[in-house]
């Protein structure tokens, strides 16, 4: 038996366009969170987010159901996110607003805390954010983060173990 979310993909699959909305509907949200916390800027979020939803329906035929199409469209959108920063030689560096962290960290906290964070990942590379949200937050191995980024295995956990560095030295200072 079939569940929901495989019906939709099958009848969307089929040209369902229905079916289609209900799934963006269903996904909207964790796919502009997760363009968000890779870009770290609303208005690009949002249109990152679309541009993986139009390149979702486009591929939809590739999807063979091995993963849950959440899974499938995460890798998707951070192919898209990663492309975008690729093909735009400076990756742009925003501030995030303070729910964009409160989504990144799950929870709920003071303004100052926040603009502590903030502040921690601004000073962090690009590179380094991204290699730290992919592995950290998405779960992605070096070697997957190698292929989507184009960067060299060692490199990404270069970028991650400096990233780790830099927020432990951070939260130390804050501490004191």
């Amino acid at each position: 038996m079939q569940s929901a979310e495989q019906q939709l993909v099958l009848r969307s699959k089929n040209g369902d366009q229905t079916a289609y909305e209900k799934l963006y509907r269903d996904n909207v949200g964790k796919v502009y969170a997760l363009c968000r916390r890779m870009c770290g800027q609303k208005e690009l979020a949002e249109d990152l987010t679309q541009e993986a939803f139009i390149r979702a329906w486009q591929k939809l035929g590739s999807f063979r159901g091995d993963s849950a199409f959440g899974s499938w469209l995460y890798r998707l959108t951070s192919n898209v996110v990663i492309g975008h920063m690729r093909k735009h030689a400076k990756w742009q560096e925003e501030n995030f607003e303070d729910h964009a962290h409160e989504e990144l960290l799950g929870t709920q906290h003071t303004e100052n805390y926040v603009g502590d964070i903030e502040k921690a990942l601004k000073g962090l590379s690009e590179q380094a954010r991204v290699v730290l949200i992919l592995y950290e937050y998405l779960g992605y191995q070096h070697n997957e983060i190698s292929e989507l980024t184009g960067m060299a295995i060692g490199t990404s956990k270069t970028h991650l173990h400096r990233a780790k560095a830099y927020l432990n030295k951070r939260a130390q200072a804050q501490a004191s």
